[in-house]
Parts: structure tokens; C-alpha cells; sequence
């Protein structure tokens, strides 16, 4: 059951075993520089031609064209299954497996059945490129420069515009037309009319998940007044587009195959062609397939590589795309968690640019990068005019509010040290003031600050023990996010990566946090019943429950998610989420400025800025408003 083992339990077994220890077992190596050689174990040969890269945890074969890592190895050389590898590595690692889940594995099973005609399309829509249905395809492919010899690569493929002609080939191979509906490779009508073909007279271009298997095909239209270019298709059981990146199986080859102590960048861009392009040209590339990059695919491309290189088109739509991507990864950055920007020149994809200029000037251009930093300044300095006193401040303002969202408190700091230098050398000003404490103190108790404390200070023993016992719960919002979370773990699905960084927005929660993300990567079915019986295994019982439900019954309209159902449900707790997420980020920031304001009192400005911003969030927090269109950080009204 591949799917009972995520992507981080697989990880933990590699980290524990060396591909040399393991695969000694079999082949007899000796050390040979930074690698290990020996003699192939699929083939006959007299000259070494077998590698072991303990670096780069794979091994590669020349004399017969096999690469992988310690479970492929199992797999090609003792013919166990997947699962059966997987549990032989874990007991020498000495990892425990995942609990089985007899739900989870029946719903496996089927996800394997799905997965079977999924690869058996595959086969299908390769064959008919190359039959005489597939001519324009194939003269288009030629026009776009990808040769016959590249297509088995990619495993592209073409759908013809026959109605069911897909799905005349897998009934008679044994599929039922319920099943296909599943997979996405069928449209069932609503009106309850026979399910046809969802790909019509298109070229296709299969998707893969990180270990190559097909989970769901793309496909670009040959008729130029079809509807819709390109079409990919529809969330199922085994396809969760935020979960997959196009491209990524055949850019881990390519990490894999680089000399040893090399790691060449990993490229995201924006196209299934693209993406064609930069492996063509020996960069290791992936796609978002026509969304913006989430957290998990994220995730995804930092488990292979520290900084990835983010290539966008230059016009509006591809700085947009660029600026929604820093915004959803700035919570997320870490010491060795970036990434890099980089633009094609003159308005190209990379596609256009292997074409006419060739491989070397590709991977020129994607190797001038712009560091995030350095991009996340130029975005915000180019968003606005910079004529006046107020407009300065107010780019001041965005960029320190910027580097209090990165949840790692080191590396927020040292951002908030490079956007501001960089903003000081924008704007060079006299040498600050000296330090007066007592013209910082007037400044802040003008404006609230030191009222605030000396109340505090003078409060009755029993107010201390009301705030006492107060601060012993969490924001109310706070706890109707995690209550929701705890009711239906799927709302956690877009914000996980953020979850797991940041918690639910209050430091009481982040064991409970910490839990529930723990929990939804160790199970494949996670709902309110699963997660509230592993709770309770691990100390977080019915009364913390109650107090709980008590705690987020204290938001009101400020949690109507917890009223609503379903995808409205979500998308409602999402955006709370994100805007409870703001709200802490400004007042880190507001934080930040009171204590740079004892060294520069005259920056007063910019702190009420801040506080400012901060109050009106505050404000929509506590109250009543609804879903967006788009929805995006501060956009709840």
C-alpha cells in the first residue's frame, strides 16, 4: 500500500540508512572518490560500470540504464512490491510503520485499481500519436521543436475527437465506466446521460506524482477556438493538484545523474512545454500546472532541493504570480528554505529561448538569479510612487510588516535588517537623532503606550488573578480555528505547511497544532472520529476538548466558519487563518518599532503606521464578514 507511507516517513528511513550499507548487502563496491563502484547486478559485465552516491542517497547503472534509490534497488533486485520494500528498510532502520488503517487501505486498493487505468490511458494515448489520427499532433510537435526521439521521454500522447474512444479501449479491457468517471478520464452528465471522453482532439501530456507513477493527464486543444487551451484533469482519489508538480519525477533524475558534489538548480516554471524545455536542456524543472504554488508543492521542492529558481513571465500576470508565491512562502522560509527568481530576456518562456537560442542560453539566463530578499524589495518598492514623506513611510511600513510574517524569529530579523538598509540606501537621510530616553517615553505615552502600562501596574490583586486565569485561554479566534481543525482536519489541507511553522496564531494551541499536522501526515484518512480518538492518545482529552469549544464559542461572527459546511467551510477558515496570521505578523512588527523607536525617536511615523494597520485588521477580526472572489491575506471584509 504505497500511500500508507507518505513522503516524510520514507524520507526518515533514507536519512537513517547509507545506499552503500544496503546495497553491499548484494554487490560487493569499493570506495572510488565521493562514490562507491561495483560490478552491475541487472547486467553481465566485466568493467564496473555500477555506482552507489551515498550524497545523493540513488544509484546508477550505465550498463543498463537504471537509477534509483534503497527501495527501487529492493524492488528491481530481490522483486519485491513497493510496500513489501518499504517494511524491509523501516525494520533495518528501525522505524515503526504507520498503524494500518483497514478504511485507509480499502480506499488504497481502489486508488491502485484507478491507478492501473490510469497508466493503461497512458499507454493508449501514446500509441495514438504515432497512428494516423495523431498527424497534426505530431506536425505540431515537430513545429514546436520536440523531435520524435523526445516523446517517449515525456510519455506524450494524443486524444482523438472521437466521443468514447478512450472508453471503448478500457471497457473492452475490462474497466468499468464508473471507474474512469473516478479516475478523471471520463465526464459523467449531469442529466445522467452516458459518460464520454473528458480528452477530445488534444495532445497529452501525462502527470505523474514524485515516484513517476500517472495520476492524471494535461491536455493542450488542436483546434484553436476550442474553449479551453489547455486542460488538466479534475481532482480525484489519486490526483490532488496541490499536491503534484508536473515535470518533478523526471527533474529528480536529473539531481540524481549530476556529478558528484554538483546540485544544479531546480527550476519551477509556468508551462507543460516549459517544463519539456528545461530538461531537454539538463535542468532539472517542475510546473504548478496552471495554479499558483502552494504550500505542500512548496514543501514538495524544498525536500529536493534548499533554494529552487522561480521563473515566471515577465508581463503583469507572471509578476503577479511571482508576488502571490513570496506572500505564501514568507511564513514558511528557514535557514536553508528559499528560493531564487529568475527571468528569461526578452518577454520569452524557455521554451522559446531552447528553440532559437539553444540549451547553453537557456541555462544562462535561469542561472542569473535574484535572491528572495532582494525580490520581495524590489516588489514592494515598484507597487507604489515614492514622491512623498507618506508614501516613504508607507513602503517603510509594508516592508518591515513583510519580515515579522517569516516564523523563524532569526531569519525574520536579519530580513527586517536587509529591507531596511536597503530602503535606507533608496533614501539616505542625516544621522539619526541621539538616543533620549525621555523624548522616546513622551512619544509613546502621547500615543497610548505607556497609559496602557501604568493601569496594569496599578491593578487590584484580584484584576491580577482575572488576567491570570484570563491568559490561561487562547484567542478566542485562535481556538475556533484549531476547534475547526479538530472537526474536519481537511480545512488544514492549504494552510499545513504554515500550520506546522506557525501554528494557529497562539502559543497555547501549538501543541495541539503541532498534533493534528503530525496526524495528517502519518494517516491517509483523517476525519473529526480518527483525529479525536489520537488525540486523546496523546493526552488531549474531552475536558481540554469542552474548554476548547468553550474558548472559540468567545469569537462570534468572527468565526462564521464554524457554522458553515463543506468547501464554504473551508475556504471561510482559510481566510480567517491567514488574516489572524497578518494580525500576529503587525504586531510583531509594532513590537519591533517601539524597540527600534528607544534608538531612533523620530521614526514615531512608521510606528503609528503600523499600529495603525494593525487595529483596523484587529477590528475586522471581531467582525462579521464573508468569502471573496480571490481570496488573499487581509482580504476578509
Amino acid at each position: 500500500m504505497a500511500g500508507r507511507f507518505d513522503e516524510r516517513f520514507l524520507d526518515e528511513i533514507k536519512s537513517r540508512l547509507r545506499p552503500s550499507d544496503v546495497i553491499g548487502k548484494t554487490v560487493k563496491l569499493r570506495r572510488q572518490g565521493r562514490e562507491y563502484v561495483g560490478l552491475s547486478p541487472f547486467t553481465k559485465e566485466k568493467t564496473p560500470s555500477f555506482y552507489v552516491n551515498d550524497d545523493k542517497g540513488q544509484f546508477f547503472d550505465f550498463s543498463s540504464g537504471k537509477t534509483g534509490d534503497i527501495i527501487t534497488f529492493l524492488q528491481e533486485t530481490e522483486r519485491l512490491s513497493f510496500s513489501e520494500a518499504v517494511e524491509r528498510l523501516a525494520a533495518d532502520a528501525g522505524v515503526p510503520l504507520p498503524a494500518v488503517d483497514p478504511r485507509a487501505a480499502e480506499q488504497e486498493k481502489k486508488r491502485q485499481g484507478l491507478g492501473d487505468w490510469l497508466e493503461t490511458a497512458a499507454q493508449w494515448f501514446e500509441g495514438e500519436l504515432r497512428r494516423p489520427a495523431g498527424r497534426e499532433a505530431r506536425a505540431y510537435l515537430e513545429r514546436r521543436g520536440l523531435p520524435e526521439s523526445e516523446w517517449s521521454r515525456f510519455r506524450l500522447g494524443f486524444s482523438p475527437n472521437g466521443r468514447t474512444a478512450l472508453k471503448d479501449y478500457l471497457i473492452a479491457k475490462g474497466a468499468k465506466p464508473g471507474e474512469l468517471v473516478e479516475a478523471g478520464l471520463l465526464i459523467a452528465p449531469e442529466d445522467g446521460a452516458a459518460p464520454y471522453d473528458r480528452f477530445r482532439d488534444r495532445i497529452i501530456f501525462p502527470i505523474a506524482d514524485a515516484r513517476g507513477r500517472i495520476v492524471s493527464f494535461g491536455g493542450r486543444a488542436m483546434d484553436p477556438e476550442a474553449r479551453a487551451k489547455y486542460l488538466n484533469g479534475p481532482e480525484t482519489s489519486v490526483f490532488h493538484k496541490g499536491q503534484v508538480l508536473y515535470g518533478l519525477a523526471g527533474a529528480r533524475k536529473i539531481i540524481a545523474a549530476a556529478p558528484s558534489g554538483e546540485t544544479p538548480p531546480l527550476v519551477v516554471v509556468e508551462g507543460y512545454m516549459d517544463v519539456i524545455a528545461c530538461q531537454r536542456a539538463g535542468l532539472p524543472s517542475a510546473a504548478a500546472m496552471g495554479t499558483a504554488l502552494g504550500e505542500e508543492q512548496m514543501e514538495l521542492l524544498w525536500r529536493h532541493h534548499p533554494d529552487p529558481t522561480l521563473c515566471f513571465d515577465g508581463d503583469r500576470a507572471g509578476r503577479q504570480a511571482a508576488g502571490r508565491v513570496m506572500d505564501r512562502a514568507l511564513p514558511l522560509l528557514r535557514p536553508g528554505r528559499s528560493f531564487n527568481f529568475a527571468l528569461v530576456e526578452g518577454g520569452k518562456d524557455p521554451d522559446e529561448v531552447l528553440r532559437e537560442q539553444g540549451a547553453a542560453a537557456l541555462k544562462k539566463q535561469l542561472a542569473e538569479t535574484t535572491p528572495f530578499a532582494e525580490a520581495l524589495f524590489l516588489r514592494e518598492r515598484q507597487a507604489a510612487p515614492l514622491d512623498t514623506p507618506e508614501q516613504r513611510t508607507d513602503l517603510k511600513v509594508r516592508l518591515r510588516k513583510l519580515a515579522a510574517t517569516i516564523a523563524d524569529a532569526d531569519l525574520a530579523g536579519a530580513y527586517k535588517e536587509f529591507l531596511l538598509a536597503r530602503f535606507d540606501a533608496l533614501f539616505p537621510r542625516a544621522t539619526p537623532s541621539p538616543y533620549d530616553a525621555s523624548a522616546a517615553g513622551r512619544a509613546l505615552s502621547q500615543h497610548g503606550w505607556g497609559k496602557r502600562r501604568t493601569v496594569l501596574a496599578g491593578a487590584t490583586p484580584q484584576g491580577q488573578r482575572a488576567a491570570s486565569a484570563l491568559a490561561q485561554s487562547p484567542l478566542p479566534l485562535a481556538a475556533a480555528l484549531a476547534l475547526a481543525a479538530v472537526r474536519d482536519p481537511a480545512v488544514m489541507e492549504t494552510s499545513i505547511e504554515r500550520i506546522s511553522a506557525s501554528g494557529f496564531g497562539d502559543a497555547r494551541l501549538d501543541r495541539l497544532a503541532q498534533d493534528l499536522v503530525s496526524l495528517r501526515f502519518e494517516a491517509d484518512h483523517l476525519d473529526q472520529e480518527t483525529a479525536t480518538r489520537a488525540l486523546a492518545e496523546r493526552g488531549f482529552d474531552a475536558g481540554m476538548l469542552a474548554r476548547l469549544e468553550r474558548d472559540a464559542s468567545r469569537a462570534g461572527v468572527a468565526a462564521p466558519f464554524l457554522a458553515a459546511t463543506g468547501e464554504r467551510a473551508r475556504d471561510l477558515w482559510r481566510q480567517a487563518y491567514d488574516l489572524l496570521m497578518e494580525v500576529k505578523s503587525l504586531e510583531l512588527a509594532v513590537e519591533d518599532a517601539i524597540r527600534d523607536l528607544e534608538r531612533d525617536p523620530d521614526m514615531m511615523g512608521e510606528l503609528i503606521s503600523l499600529k495603525t494597520l494593525r487595529d483596523v485588521l484587529r477590528r475586522r477580526l471581531n467582525s462579521d464578514w464573508t468569502v471573496t472572489e480571490e481570496p488573499a491575506m487581509g482580504s476578509l471584509h
